[in-house]
């Protein structure tokens, strides 16, 4: 087995494991638009990332140069809070089997994805790389939070014993082409365009948004997580990027300007109304990006450029008969 330091190029197999869903998807477009003619997709049903045994074989089958590791179990603080057992074992699973078949294959170069949920609850703002365990964790993903913090550091210990070259990355909150509009479990952004496409369809002329609207927030497209994560694997070292790498736009938003900037761009023009009775969440949650900034990539997508691409979608998806 020989692993070699060279970045990715254009003539590697890339296995991207999770492609069919937010952050996948971007990447396979993004090495779709560098060049990239032999990537290699599987769905859950045709390799179980949990299977130890599948794994390795796929692993020897196929004999991908890189790996871009965007696949794990996740869901929001009721799914969290309800299988803490499952979202501990199937990602660590997932990690242990997919980054230690990747050594054994002798790949070149990998990259794992983390989540912010990695941070402490408490950590001071902007959330730097150091802060990672200098606190207690937010206890509703605290499972999550642990697989993840366990694939970074697993990239680590491979890095330092056997010279490997897996970097791990720790994207904000993402949205974009793909993104998961259901108003129970999505995320903000992409629920408030549903929220507004619904309510100016339906001539109403209020929309209920829940909470003050003060909390901050910052917002990264998924294109533009794939362009930084196939930057960092083409031009940069382990060494360089250090024990992970926080990706985002380093600016923040309040929830309420939020809501306005989606309302002008789907084009409702009701009021806004903030029932105070519902929670804030965290008041501030943003990334300190010097160091993405200082290896040299920077995002490209303005907001509200990337909120008229995602309603695009959002229209083109049949979300709206959901």
């Amino acid at each position: 087995m020989t692993i070699t330091n060279s970045g990715m190029t254009p003539s590697d197999t890339v296995f991207v494991a999770g492609h069919r869903g937010l952050v996948g998807s971007a990447l396979v477009r993004r090495l779709q638009a560098g060049g990239y003619s032999s990537i290699a997709t599987r769905t859950r049903s045709q390799l179980d990332l949990i299977d130890q045994a599948a794994v390795r074989a796929f692993f020897e089958q196929v004999k991908p140069d890189c790996v871009m590791l965007a696949a794990a179990k996740v869901g929001g603080i009721y799914a969290n809070h309800t299988y803490p057992a499952e979202f501990l074992y199937q990602n660590l699973a997932i990690e242990m089997n997919t980054i230690h078949s990747a050594f054994l294959a002798g790949v070149k170069k990998l990259l794992f994805l983390g989540s912010s949920c990695i941070y402490p609850k408490l950590a001071p703002q902007p959330l730097k790389e150091e802060y990672l365990l200098t606190g207690s964790l937010e206890p509703t993903n605290e499972p999550y939070a642990i697989a993840k913090i366990a694939g970074i550091k697993m990239c680590g210990a491979y890095n330092r014993q056997y010279g490997t070259q897996y970097i791990s990355v720790m994207p904000t909150n993402l949205y974009g082409r793909g993104d998961n509009y259901d108003l129970q479990n999505s995320h903000v952004l992409p629920a408030l365009i549903r929220k507004m496409h619904e309510a100016k369809q339906a001539g109403q002329s209020t929309v209920e948004i829940w909470g003050t609207g003060k909390p901050l927030r910052e917002f990264l497209y998924s294109d533009d997580l794939a362009d930084a994560c196939v930057y960092l694997m083409e031009n940069c070292s382990a060494r360089e990027i250090g024990e992970f790498v926080n990706i985002g736009v380093g600016e923040d938003l309040s929830i309420r300007e939020l809501a306005e900037a989606i309302a002008e761009v789907v084009g409702f023009a009701g009021e806004l109304t903030f029932n105070t009775d519902k929670p804030d969440g965290t008041p501030r949650k943003l990334m300190d990006v010097s160091r993405l900034h200082q290896l040299g990539w920077k995002a490209k997508t303005q907001l509200k450029q990337g909120i008229a691409l995602a309603y695009a979608d959002f229209l083109g998806s049949g979300s709206t008969a959901d």
